[in-house]
């Protein structure tokens, strides 16, 4: 019995092999990018409230009295009732709904005159305003504590959405 050997097979296996690969990382690196929404640094877009009447009146207030800078963190463009700063950001949405976890009896937070309800999560604090005519909501990442920072420089855009009732 003869073996006969010859190179192409051998040859053509690595060579199927590597376009293979290739290809199938190609596929991996467009699927990434598209999932990630072609941000640098995947953040996904944030849901705009779309509150009505005098709350839709009191977050163009708020929106227009934001500040530049917030925890020394530079805005980013968002929409009409979003605002962001930094990366990862603090989000601030105006004119949201209740949150579910707000009742009577819930603890209220004031900070330079407004009343703030927390909530904590893994990576986040959200804070929901109280006592205002509508609710604005801060989300402060974990990497940006402390959250109070934040807070004192929203503070007075805050302050231009009416007050219902003091922080009890």
């Amino acid at each position: 019995m003869t073996l006969m050997w010859t190179r192409w097979p051998v040859r053509a296996r690595p060579v199927r092999l590597a376009r293979s690969v290739a290809l199938a990382g190609w596929a991996v690196l467009v699927g990434c990018v598209a999932l990630a929404g072609c941000s640098p640094s995947g953040a996904r877009p944030v849901a705009e409230p779309s509150p009505t009447g005098s709350v839709a009146d009191s977050c163009a207030s708020v929106m227009s009295a934001l500040p530049a800078r917030v925890a020394g963190l530079e805005r980013s463009e968002t929409t009409a009732r979003t605002a962001s700063w930094g990366d990862p950001a603090i989000i601030l949405r105006c004119g949201v709904d209740r949150p579910e976890g707000l009742t009577a009896t819930s603890r209220c937070d004031e900070v330079n005159q407004v009343g703030w309800f927390t909530e904590e999560f893994t990576q986040a604090r959200r804070f929901t305003t109280i006592g205002r005519v509508g609710y604005v909501e801060v989300t402060v990442p974990q990497v940006h504590a402390p959250a109070a920072d934040a807070l004192v420089d929203l503070a007075p855009a805050v302050r231009e959405m009416a007050s219902v009732h003091a922080c009890q």
